[in-house]
């Protein structure tokens, strides 16, 4: 099929943490809100609290039934994706370890596709999650963009709503992000329909 720039792209948002109380439906809520609104996407979230979606720690080449029942759901819809964006809270200066075992339990589902940031924590906003983050995506082959969202002190930014108080920056913030995506996800997908990429 010949691919033009009115071709939508999935965009597939993954939420990261999994933790019992977890703020991360705030910030998704808030996110998948403007990644709705942006008319180069049709947006697909991997929920990583969803237990469909809980992967073993323990990698295997030859996975009990169980595990490739859950990969048989979740790896298909990563390899769909024409980008991502990663939804993540900062644990002890790094990410969660149910996002290290998605990631890890894939290859070429993340490979030569664009990756942005969604990150928010305390003082910091998730920024330390992020830079790790970057270094291991590089490894997959998976193209990171520049800019990102982050909240810093996040449970100071929302109302019992979930409603932002202050949204003009981060509403800029995430219009930058996701046209940096729009922009690399069109370049690689266009570039991969003429010649497959090498790893």
């Amino acid at each position: 099929m010949e691919i033009t720039e009115r071709s939508p792209l999935t965009l597939t948002v993954v939420v990261a943490s999994n933790r019992e109380g977890r703020f991360g439906p705030v910030i998704a809520d808030w996110f998948l809100a403007h990644a709705g609104q942006h008319t180069d996407f049709t947006v697909d979230v991997v929920d990583l609290a969803d237990p469909g979606n809980d992967l073993p720690t323990a990698l295997s080449r030859d996975p009990a039934p169980d595990v490739r029942d859950r990969l048989a759901r979740i790896s298909p819809r990563l390899a769909a994706a024409d980008a991502f964006v990663v939804l993540t809270p900062e644990y002890n200066h790094s990410f969660p370890a149910s996002l290290k075992n998605l990631i890890d339990w894939h290859y070429t589902e993340w490979q030569a596709k664009p990756v942005g940031f969604v990150s928010y924590g305390g003082v910091s906003g998730g920024l330390r999650a992020v830079e790790q983050l970057r270094q291991v995506f590089a490894e997959l082959h998976a193209v990171t963009v520049r800019d990102t969202v982050s909240f810093h002190n996040a449970f100071g930014h929302f109302d019992e709503d979930g409603r932002h108080k202050d949204p003009t920056a981060p509403d800029a913030a995430a219009k930058t992000m996701l046209d940096q995506l729009s922009w690399w996800a069109h370049a690689l997908r266009d570039a991969k329909s003429v010649r497959p990429y090498a790893s």
